[in-house]
C-alpha cells in the first residue's frame, strides 16, 4: 500500500481531507462536517510535523494523546475552550478511523488527555478576587520564576488578558498607548486573531503595564526573546500557573475571571453574582455583560456567565 494508507496524497494533511471527502460522498457525514474536520485535521498535521511525524502510518495513539495533552494545556491557560479542544481531538479520531478502515482505537479527550469541560456558569468567586492571596501569588512568581512571568500574571489579572496575549504583548508600546489614549490594543495571541481594545481605568493597571515594560526591557514582548510560545508555555509560564494555583486556588484563566468580576462591579455598582451580588437592574446587568465580553475578547454576552456567574 502506498503512503498515507493509499489515499492518493503524499501530504498527510491532504490525505486526511481526501478520507473525509470520501466519507461524505458515501453519506457517512455531511460535506460541511467533512470540511470542518478537514481544517481541524490540518491543525493536527502541522503539530505532528513539528514532532517529526509526516505520514499517517506513523500516527500512534500515544502521539494523539500527546497532542490532546497539549490541547489540555491550552484549555488550562485559557487560550482554548474545552469544547473546541474536544472537537479538534475528535476530528483526528474520525480521520484515523476512516483511514484505517475502523481499526483505529479512539483517544478519549477526557480520560486520556485531561481535557475537562468547564461548567458553563461560575458558581463561586475566583480565588484571585482576594487581593491578598493574589498579591502573594505574584510575589511568589517573581521570586521563584522571574520578572517576566510575574509581569504576565499581572497582565492577566489587571487587564483580563489570556496568558498568550499577556506573553506576546509589547508592554512598552501598550504603556505608551495607555498614557495617550486610555486604552490598550490587543492583537498578538488573541483568539481568532480578533483585535480589541482594553480600557485602562485605574492606577493598578497602569502600574502593571509599567512593571511589564521594565521586565520586557529592549525585547519585543514580555515573553523572553530566546523562547517560542510552546517553550515558554510549557516552562516558566507553567511554573507560574502552578504557583498561582497554590496561592489562589485557580489557574491563569481564573485571573481573567477575577478581572471580569471587578470590571462587572465597576459597571453595575454591585458584586458579581458568583461573589454574592444580587442583580438589581437587568438592563444594567446585560450592558455590563456585553461590555465585559467585548473587553475579554468574546463575541457573546452569554460567555460572561463563566466568569461572573449567571443571571439569577
Amino acid at each position: 500500500m502506498s503512503r498515507n494508507f493509499g489515499l492518493g496524497q503524499r501530504d498527510m494533511g491532504k490525505a486526511g481531507q481526501v478520507a473525509l471527502q470520501n466519507s461524505a460522498r458515501d453519506g457517512a457525514v455531511s460535506f460541511s462536517t467533512a470540511s470542518t474536520n478537514g481544517d481541524r485535521w490540518k491543525s493536527f498535521t502541522q503539530w505532528a510535523k513539528e514532532n517529526d511525524v509526516k505520514k499517517m502510518e506513523n500516527v500512534t495513539q500515544e502521539l494523539v494523546r500527546e497532542y490532546g495533552r497539549d490541547l489540555a494545556e491550552k484549555v488550562i491557560a485559557g487560550d482554548l475552550a474545552a469544547a473546541t479542544a474536544q472537537n479538534y481531538l475528535s476530528a483526528v479520531n474520525s480521520v484515523m478511523t476512516i483511514a484505517t478502515k475502523g481499526e483505529w482505537q479512539s483517544v478519549s479527550p477526557t480520560k486520556h488527555c485531561g481535557i475537562k469541560q468547564r461548567c458553563a456558569v461560575r458558581q463561586d468567586a475566583p480565588g484571585a478576587l482576594d487581593r491578598a492571596a493574589y498579591g502573594r501569588a505574584v510575589e511568589a512568581v517573581r521570586d521563584q520564576v522571574g520578572e517576566r512571568a510575574g509581569a504576565a500574571v499581572e497582565l492577566c489579572r489587571e487587564l483580563g488578558l489570556r496568558s498568550k496575549e499577556a506573553s506576546l504583548l509589547d508592554a512598552r508600546g501598550a504603556l505608551a498607548e495607555a498614557s495617550a489614549r486610555g486604552t490598550v490594543t490587543i492583537t498578538e495571541g488573541s483568539k481568532g486573531g480578533r483585535e480589541r481594545e482594553v480600557p485602562i481605568t485605574n492606577q493598578g493597571q497602569r502600574e502593571a503595564l509599567d512593571r511589564a515594560a521594565q521586565a520586557q526591557g529592549d525585547a519585543r514582548a514580555v515573553m523572553p526573546p530566546d523562547q517560542n510560545w510552546k517553550t515558554w508555555r510549557e516552562g516558566e509560564l507553567r511554573d507560574a500557573r502552578e504557583l498561582v494555583q497554590e496561592h489562589t486556588g485557580g489557574g491563569l484563566h481564573d485571573l481573567r475571571a477575577a478581572h471580569a468580576c471587578e470590571r462587572y462591579e465597576q459597571l453595575t455598582g454591585h458584586a458579581a453574582p458568583c461573589a454574592g451580588g444580587e442583580i438589581a437592574d437587568k438592563a444594567r446587568d446585560e450592558a455590563a455583560r456585553l461590555a465585559v465580553a467585548e473587553e475579554l475578547g468574546h463575541g457573546r454576552a452569554e460567555v460572561v456567565a463563566e466568569y461572573v456567574g449567571g443571571r439569577r
